[in-house]
């Protein structure tokens, strides 16, 4: 792990093969440092992502972190890596009716383009891979 620029991160020995155009993450909020940072070596030891980070909260000084669980976009097999991994470690908030929430994958450069909140619409979710109100795999 490394700490830099407010954000604790994780690397793999497979971290170059994310492309600057091509890369984005599937996020978990958080306001548990140290289970953040657990979910991270576990995610990089299990060989789910490439490369993740987490918020530093100590530097920060935020009360609310997120967690980025880096891939390629077209990467189909790491995204169900991924999403199974934040599935079974629930890692995905549910509805009141106990549905998963329709998460969405951002794209790096829809970061760089400062898109967030009302400003981010994502075009790869949660819905296209999984049945949000039975966690089972869409084929």
């Amino acid at each position: 792990m490394d700490r830099f620029g407010g954000w604790c991160w994780y690397f793999s020995d497979k971290a170059k093969r994310l492309k600057k155009h091509k890369c984005g993450k599937w996020m978990y909020f958080f306001s548990n440092q140290e289970f953040a940072m657990h979910m991270c070596e576990k995610a990089i030891t299990e060989n789910v992502c490439y490369e993740c980070k987490c918020t530093d909260m100590e530097a920060t000084g935020e009360k609310m972190g997120v967690t980025c669980f880096y891939l390629n976009f077209d990467d189909i097999d790491n995204h169900r890596r991924v999403i199974q991994f934040m599935i079974d470690n629930n890692l995905i908030r549910k509805t009141k009716t106990g549905k998963l929430y329709n998460i969405s994958f951002k794209f790096d450069d829809e970061t760089r383009a400062q898109k967030y909140g009302a400003d981010f619409e994502g075009t790869i979710k949660l819905a296209q891979f999984v049945d949000l109100t039975t966690g089972k795999w869409i084929d």
